[in-house]
């Protein structure tokens, strides 16, 4: 049934074979990598909004020179990322980069952000989806936690399905957005020409007496979360259909001109129609009202806006198995995460993002606004991290050109770098667990990638030298009684070895001296040894008797410890029965020179 299930909401395996099947195309590409980028234009205005408000209404003009300087940043991050595609076409992005150019502990640094970066993607889009819903239907405000978790496991198994089916399903509604963002721009743009702004809009320059650095510093970082995603492309070449690097450049720039023109489109929109932050509605949905009214063109925009930044998530979910994975092949994470899954994909991977996902949106409550800086400072690190590696590699290399590179890095480093430090004094308050997480996760990084090579040089052997060793075989079988399960495991250790014993333990000399009987008369040519438990404990003197087997034939032969189980046709049924044999497994795990194998017989009822 389990597997029946499975096949229902994943689909039937693929074949290794069919991988090349699951690359993207620069269309689907667009949609899948890009979605986080572009979701940010439904809250990055508000968030520069939210900042300026602290000065007054009077403050809100503020936010147009600020949406242009964050352009001038996504311009450079695009060329940037651009350079980087090129010069690392396997992926990897910043923490490739890093580990290449920086050292392996500052690419260590690049990936924890970026892992933490995703786990918080997904807990923001989902987030920011609900608020998308609970603006347009109120009444759905105080379940926020659960709709947010329904959509994760949604998107969840829609990935698990593998990267082409879920570009076939997620790609709609993302174009969708951007067209209906698009015309929402249009029809205010016309809206605006036609005498239709806010009458008490400050004019851009108006003096604002409590407007400091500080406060226009804290709105250019909240701003710049909406460029979170810009460096997904770069992570995830590898799904790119061939050539990888082109298609993923070209994609790279389309998404920087989509991005930009809808983020200064919705901030000027925002600014003309004089909208303020709401806790209960957001900008976009007062937009859009103001422009169309709240009728059947209001709720399409709201309905794709909360599709959008529900699937804002599917980047990461792009993105972060790959991540993990190259992080797996050099040994700082769990070799399961190179694991493909029957999809094609990496489903380890998925799986554990959308678990820690979902635990931090039941942690904040699904408050978006408390998720984003910690999201942005995520990303700004390896965001700085990359481009101070880059400009490294062009030192080093030298290659043609390379001083426009290296200038546009180094503009790129000096700005990410700036912006993270702006957050971090800023937002200290709401972002300080980022300086937990990431030591702890690094600390995690260099304790797996030690238990590898400590492996590795314990499992290494010498061809030359080390030959197997051959040895007797002794095997020891546990019985409570003389029934099919104990002949079936008799007959097979008798298979392996004629040094087969078999072991009793019995409580009291009645029981003792029926099973001696009672062996006897089967007779089935293995010697049995009884042992008396004066404390009713079966695996203390089984323990004790396998330990002196070992002791005294340990040189000349193996000790097998051959459990007899019979197995239930039903799962349910298997906690009705005793579960001596799982209990004696647990404590000879930890055995050394002792080898545990069961013999299991199959049940018809």
């Amino acid at each position: 049934m389990a597997n029946r299930m499975k096949r229902l909401l994943i689909g039937r395996p693929m074949k290794s074979r069919e991988l090349e099947g699951e690359k993207l195309g620069r269309l689907k590409a667009l949609a899948i990598l890009s979605s986080d980028a572009l979701s940010s234009v439904a809250y990055g205005t508000e968030q520069i909004l939210i900042a300026l408000m602290i000065a007054g209404f009077t403050a809100v003009w503020y936010s147009i020179p600020i949406s242009v300087a964050v352009l001038g940043l996504l311009l450079i991050l695009i060329l940037s990322y651009r350079q980087t595609i090129y010069a690392y076409p396997m992926g990897g992005g910043a923490y490739v980069v890093a580990k290449n150019n920086l050292g392996t502990t500052t690419g260590l640094l690049a990936g924890g952000s970026l892992l933490i970066d995703y786990i918080l993607t997904v807990a923001v889009s989902a987030s920011a989806g609900t608020d998308a819903i609970t603006s347009a239907f109120p009444s759905l405000h105080d379940h926020r936690v659960l709709i947010a978790t329904i959509v994760i496991i949604f998107l969840t198994i829609m990935n698990l399905r593998g990267v082409t089916e879920s570009a076939n399903v997620l790609a709609v509604p993302i174009y969708l957005f951007v067209i209906s963002i698009f015309v929402l721009i249009i029809s205010g743009v016309i809206r605006y020409f036609t005498g239709g702004t806010h009458p008490d809009i400050p004019e851009i320059g108006t003096a604002v007496s409590n407007v400091s650095l500080f406060l226009l510093l804290k709105a250019f970082s909240s701003g710049c979360s909406a460029l979170t995603g810009v460096e997904a492309v770069s992570n995830a070449i590898p799904n790119f259909k061939q050539p990888a690097e082109r298609n993923a450049a070209a994609t790279l720039v389309m998404m920087g001109v989509i991005l930009g023109s809808m983020f200064i489109g919705i901030s000027l929109l925002a600014y003309w129609y004089g909208i303020t932050p709401r806790h209960d509605e957001t900008v976009v949905s007062q937009i859009a009202a103001s422009t169309f009214g709240r009728g059947f063109l209001y709720y399409f925009i709201q309905g794709v806006t909360a599709l959008i930044l529900f699937l804002a998530a599917n980047t990461a979910y792009s993105a972060f198995p790959l991540l993990a994975f190259m992080l797996a092949k050099d040994k700082y994470m769990p070799h399961a995460f190179m694991v493909r899954g029957d999809r094609l994909g990496f489903s380890n991977g998925i799986i554990f993002l959308a678990a820690f996902s979902i635990v931090l949106v039941v942690l904040f409550g699904g408050d978006t606004e408390n998720l984003i800086p910690l999201y942005a400072v995520g990303v700004f690190i390896p965001f700085t991290l990359s481009q101070l590696g880059m400009m490294l590699r062009w030192l080093r290399l030298k290659p043609k050109g390379w001083a426009g590179k290296f200038a546009i890095n180094t503009v790129g480093m000096l700005t990410t770098l700036s912006i993270t430090l702006i957050f971090i004094f800023t937002k200290f308050a709401q972002v300080w667990l980022v300086f937990i997480f990431l030591p702890v996760v690094m600390f995690l990084f260099l304790r797996i990638h030690q238990h590898y090579l400590k492996v590795a040089d314990e499992l290494r052997i010498d061809l030359a030298a080390d030959k197997p060793v051959i040895k007797g075989s002794t095997v020891v079988v546990p019985v409570a009684g003389i029934t099919r399960v104990v002949s079936n495991s008799i007959s097979y250790a008798k298979s392996l070895t004629d040094n087969v014993v078999a072991v009793y333990v019995g409580f009291d000399d009645e029981s003792i001296e029926r099973m001696e009987a009672k062996w006897a008369e089967w007779d089935p040519g293995v010697r049995l040894i009884v042992l008396r438990s004066s404390y009713r404990s079966i695996t203390r003197p089984l323990l004790k008797f396998i330990d002196t087997v070992e002791w005294k034939t340990a040189e000349t032969d193996h000790i097998t410890v051959l459990i007899p189980q019979f197995v239930t046709k039903h799962w349910w049924q298997h906690i009705l029965h005793n579960q001596t044999g799982l209990l004696l497994r647990t404590y000879l795990f930890n055995r050394k020179d002792v080898v545990i194998a069961t013999v299991p017989y199959h049940l018809k009822q």
